[in-house]
């Protein structure tokens, strides 16, 4: 997976398509990711000794990998490539105009 955490995205598909947001989260096994205020979904909690407050929590949930793209601050929502400095260490670049991500 070529997302990490603190990555700026866009949703691509689903019921926030347009909404870009950071990812908060990575689920690499499950090939989903978390992004603040997307996919909100009601929660229904009990009081517990950690929340004195029980009731109907707004909580994220998590969206599949597919349906968000990186977000180059130049050129906007781009793909993700790969290059190779003169140390051999790998970096992530925008696949519009080679930036840095």
């Amino acid at each position: 997976m070529k997302l990490r955490a603190g990555d700026k995205v866009m949703v691509i598909a689903g019921k926030d398509a347009g909404k870009e947001s950071r990812i908060a989260r990575v689920y690499p096994a499950k090939n989903k990711v978390l992004v603040e205020g997307v996919n909100t979904a009601k929660r229904h909690t009990k009081p517990t000794g950690s929340t004195m407050q029980g009731g109907i929590i707004d909580r994220d949930m998590p969206i599949d990998a597919s349906n968000v793209m990186i977000v180059c601050d130049k050129c906007g929502p781009t793909r993700i490539g790969h290059r190779l400095d003169d140390t051999g260490g790998k970096h992530r670049v925008c696949r519009k105009c080679g930036a840095d991500l």
